[in-house]
């Protein structure tokens, strides 16, 4: 070997050796994930209140960190969590709310990323069915279309009742879906009023068939509803879960926390092409009237405000008898350690 060949093969060594030690330790700063492959349960994917979800599944925001997620499509966010309790999905993509509802029966989960920074759920009448509705004592004896019982939709209608002096028992609450059942349900007089989520409300309110009568689709109207921020859907899981697979939860609360990013700039060009055209219910255009109708209650960041909680706890404990705001620890319901790493890498 001449003294070329040996200073070529000796400078490629040491260029080499450099490459691997600068990306050496990126690899080694990279945490391993306890599980790769993670089970997600959804109720309704389509609403917008679970775009985030929806995003970070179609521009592969989970792939990047090295996940591997199946999204199980359920009626509504009560369904899902059932599949998380039964053991056929790891983590919920459902309400808030609903940890308060697990702690008061002695089930510890936990909220780690925000999708909503309100719920995105607005109520109305049916014109067609109630033209002389004037107050919402006019709804005792009525038919109620819901998500389905147990449902964030169910626990709004409940709320608006109860401040109008109504208990569940004096209305009807029938199981609708959010998407093309929960249309058909209402234009077909089986109802009598809805509360429910976009686009399906919104299709609705353009058409002329629907009076909105409680919105919390704005953060103003969220305020107007709760009294205060309430917190909305997020990813959810039980508590041993997330101890037992932080670098797990770390890595799909960096791929969510990426989606919110690129939803805060996204245009409607964008969101059409992202989404599955079975989300649009044939109407392009309506689909967007709705997205701006609830791009306010997207969560910028993912982190969940101190103050959500205390909401969600008062608005609960106002018609659940069986909820105790004593007796909940509302600090174990969520954490927003993972966010908060996650604001930080992204800077939201």
């Amino acid at each position: 070997m001449n003294n070329i060949e040996l200073n070529r093969r000796t400078f490629a060594s040491a260029a080499a050796f450099s490459v691997a030690s600068l990306v050496a330790p990126a690899l080694w700063a990279q945490p391993r994930l306890e599980k790769t492959r993670i089970s997600i349960a959804v109720g309704s994917k389509a609403a917008f209140c679970y775009l985030p979800l929806t995003i970070a599944e179609q521009l592969g925001y989970f792939k990047a960190e090295g996940l591997e997620v199946e999204i199980s499509d359920f009626a509504a966010g009560s369904r899902a969590l059932q599949a998380v309790v039964g053991g056929s999905a790891d983590v919920v993509s459902g309400a808030y709310e609903h940890t308060i509802n697990l702690q008061s029966k002695g089930q510890r989960f936990q909220a780690f990323v925000l999708q909503g920074r309100a719920p995105a759920i607005s109520m109305g009448v049916s014109l067609k069915n109630m033209p002389n509705y004037r107050t919402v004592a006019d709804l005792r004896g009525k038919k109620i279309g819901i998500s389905a019982p147990g449902s964030s939709t169910n626990m709004v209608a409940n709320l608006i009742l109860s401040r109008a002096g109504l208990k569940a028992g004096d209305v009807s609450f029938i199981g609708v879906g959010t998407a093309a059942g929960a249309l058909s349900a209402f234009r077909a007089g089986q109802i009598d009023a809805m509360s429910n989520v976009d686009p399906v409300m919104t299709m609705l309110e353009q058409k002329g068939e629907i009076r909105i009568i409680a919105d919390t689709r704005t953060l103003k109207g969220t305020s107007d509803v709760f009294g205060g921020p309430m917190p909305a859907g997020c990813l959810y899981a039980p508590l041993e879960f997330i101890q037992k697979n932080p670098n797990t939860v770390q890595a799909l609360t960096y791929a969510m926390a990426h989606s919110l990013k690129w939803l805060q700039t996204a245009g409607p060009s964008d969101i059409i092409k992202a989404v599955p055209e079975s989300y649009l219910l044939g109407d392009r255009a309506l689909y967007l009237a709705a997205f701006n109708k609830v791009r306010e209650a997207i969560s910028p960041d993912g982190m969940i405000p101190d103050e959500g909680p205390r909401t969600a706890l008062k608005a609960l404990a106002s018609f659940d008898q069986a909820i105790k705001a004593d007796k909940i620890e509302l600090s174990k319901t969520y954490t927003n350690e993972f966010a908060r790493m996650a604001k930080e890498r992204y800077k939201a």
